[in-house]
Parts: structure tokens; sequence; C-alpha cells
């Protein structure tokens, strides 16, 4: 499997064709374990206030589209917030 760096310069060229299990590496490395794995969906925990999770969904072995734009804006948000203090 790919380096979690790898895979997140993947998800930057483009969202489409990520597998869920990619995006399952990704999220673990950033969120920690998540806090819901039943069935089709992996629900991780977010440091900050307002909607702190990040939700993603299995969809036949490939991540959805949104879903990996969601876990790159929570990447950058982590990325600047830990760069700023």
């Amino acid at each position: 499997m790919s380096r979690v760096e790898d895979i997140v310069a993947q998800m930057r060229s483009g969202p489409k064709g990520i597998r869920f299990a990619e995006l399952c590496r990704v999220c673990d490395h950033y969120f920690g374990e998540p806090r819901q794995t039943g069935g089709s969906h992996r629900v991780y925990k977010t440091p900050w206030q307002g909607d702190p999770r990040v939700n993603i969904q299995d969809d036949r072995g490939k991540a959805k589209a949104y879903q990996v734009k969601q876990v790159q804006r929570a990447i950058e948000r982590l990325e600047y917030e830990s760069h700023s203090r």
C-alpha cells in the first residue's frame, strides 16, 4: 500500500479514484482511530469546535469524491493550525 504522503498527494491531484482503504489509512494517520466503524461508514473526531468530525463511506471499494475533499480540507486546517501556533 502507498505511503500516507503519496496518497495525500494523489488526493490533491484529484479526488476521484481514491480507494476507501487508502482514505482510511490517511484518516487514521491524521485523526487517530475512528470513533465509529459500523457498516460502511467510519467517523473520525477532529480537534476543533463546530462540526468536529470527518465521515467517510465505502462505495464498492472506492471513496466518494466529496468525502475525499472533506478530508483534504480537514487536513489543510490541521496543518494550518499546527503551523499557526
